[in-house]
């Protein structure tokens, strides 16, 4: 059974003079992420999954963000940035559910209830808020920078031990094969000596 579409008026009602009807626009933002998905229901069953509904069908996952930033933005909005859908997400009160996957939810926004979009409205906030999620990530790229930059200077430090380890080595085969040039001059030189020597009768 089909939802009732906000766009309908109520049976036994009817418009005053000068009255219109009216019907309230969601935003285009809403629309067209709601249409991304409509679309991809459609697709997911020739190939792999970049976006769905959730099983429930009260939230949507983004399975492949890379994917979806490529195909699937370019094609409804002027931009393929996935931080900023997210934020715009994060604008209509839309919360983040899962910490392994990028699975979104509004009470209003789920699959077949198309009329409730219009009830969906911009917080109120400062230019500057800043998703809790989005500053998650952030904190885990830069742990994970920290990370990267402390096996680096791990790495680093071994390579300069290596290095000093192998000056020493070459010091001492250095000072081997002097010693060995000094022992083999002696024995040409003294070798030569004895050539010289007059033989006694």
């Amino acid at each position: 059974m089909a939802p009732p579409t906000g766009a309908l008026l109520e049976r036994g009602t009817s418009l005053k003079i000068g009255q219109s009807p009216r019907t309230k626009c969601p935003p285009p933002f809403l629309s067209k992420t709601y249409d991304i998905l409509e679309e991809e229901e459609e697709a997911i069953a020739n190939g792999q999954r970049i976006v769905s509904w959730n099983y429930e069908g009260n939230g949507f996952v983004v399975w492949n963000p890379a994917e979806f930033s490529e195909v699937m933005l370019p094609r409804y909005f002027k931009h393929n940035n996935f931080s900023s859908f997210v934020r715009q997400l994060n604008t209509y009160g839309f919360k983040k559910t899962a910490s392994k996957r990028w699975e979104f939810q509004h009470d209003k926004f789920r699959r077949g209830y198309r009329h409730l979009l219009h009830e969906i409205t911009r917080k109120k906030c400062e230019p500057s808020a800043f998703p809790a999620y989005l500053k998650a990530s952030e904190e885990h790229k830069s742990t994970t920078l920290e990370g990267n930059a402390r096996v680096l200077m791990e790495e680093n430090k071994n390579l300069r031990r290596e290095r000093l380890e192998l000056q020493m080595q070459l010091a001492h085969f250095k000072t081997l094969e002097i010693k060995l040039l000094e022992c083999l001059s002696q024995c040409i030189s003294s070798h030569g000596h004895q050539r010289k020597i007059p033989r006694l009768c």
